[in-house]
């Protein structure tokens, strides 16, 4: 219970963790609307619901297909049209969760609809604040966010930036929305976007690599695949858990399994050999230069 509270703590301190309960009394009469109806749309729609954040008649959805609305009615009992302004018009909380390429034209379609009564949320990645705020003549309640392919699983990483305009209440909003799929933290400019990109967004490519790397390890020292893998896999996930839960610094945990002379010293010595640190560091920053250089046209399924 000692490590419980401390985790509360710290994640509180850190602004990871985002008052659900506030926030699930603040949505109760709130109507969320999705523009777009892809992975993403879904994954959120999924966690609303799946926390309590929402019910299913309080979430309405846009999307050209009309299959996959009729499939999204049917999973989750919620509204699906294909009218995009009927779907902004009906809502509270608007997000945007459409494909970066084609985010400006749904944009000139849509922003006229838009208004200071509506919090409006973006996952578009690479499509700045400014651009969402240039699309309308009135002062926009805007939250950009950036998360990452896991919250398909409810354990993404997401970060948000909110705009000029935006309340204490909206950052509160935005927050609990992406804590419903994972954990989210506020930071406070824009341009660390960039870096979040290259850390949480493109991290779990980072994660995939390291994970392959310790089960094919596992079937060099005798192993079989499938148990390598597994191995490897939970051990990556129990790892996280641990420091998520007790909010200690990784170093700290360690050195708990790490004993003179002992296995793990060993290994470690030859992953500080090997680079480790430099080239994971290396990783991040090349993937956060590269988020800086594409701007707002990012490339097609590029992270």
């Amino acid at each position: 219970m000692v490590a419980v509270a401390k985790a509360f703590k710290a994640l509180k301190a850190l602004n990871i963790y985002g008052g659900k309960r506030e926030t699930q009394t603040m949505l109760q009469d709130k109507t969320v609307g999705f523009i777009g109806a892809g992975n993403m749309a879904e994954a959120m729609i999924s966690g609303l619901l799946g926390s309590g954040l929402s019910q299913p008649e309080k979430v309405v959805c846009a999307d050209v297909r009309a299959d996959r609305l009729r499939d999204l009615e049917v999973r989750y009992g919620i509204r699906g049209d294909q009218d995009n302004l009927a779907v902004i018009d009906s809502a509270d909380i608007v997000i945007y969760a459409v494909k970066p390429q084609i985010m400006n034209d749904v944009l000139k379609e849509t922003a006229a609809r838009l208004n200071p009564s509506k919090l409006i949320l973006s996952i578009a990645a690479g499509i700045p604040l400014a651009t969402l705020a240039a699309h309308s003549r009135e002062p926009l309640r805007l939250v950009r966010a950036m998360p990452n392919i896991c919250v398909a699983v409810k354990a993404g990483a997401t970060a948000i930036v909110a705009g000029p305009h935006a309340t204490a209440e909206d950052r509160t909003t935005a927050t609990a929305i992406f804590e419903s799929v994972g954990r989210c933290v506020v930071v406070p400019a824009e341009h660390l976007l960039d870096a979040v990109t290259g850390l949480s967004g493109s991290g779990p490519a980072y994660v995939l690599l390291i994970l392959e790397a310790l089960s094919d390890a596992g079937v060099k020292v005798g192993l079989g695949r499938q148990e390598a893998l597994i191995l490897a896999a939970q051990t990556v996930l129990g790892t996280a858990q641990m420091q998520l839960q007790t909010g200690d610094h990784p170093a700290q945990i360690k050195d708990r399994v790490t004993s003179p002379g002992g296995t793990t010293i060993a290994g470690l010595h030859a992953l500080e050999k090997g680079g480790l640190r430099a080239i994971l560091m290396d990783a991040v920053e090349a993937a956060a230069n590269r988020s800086r250089q594409l701007g707002t046209t990012p490339p097609k399924g590029e992270h």
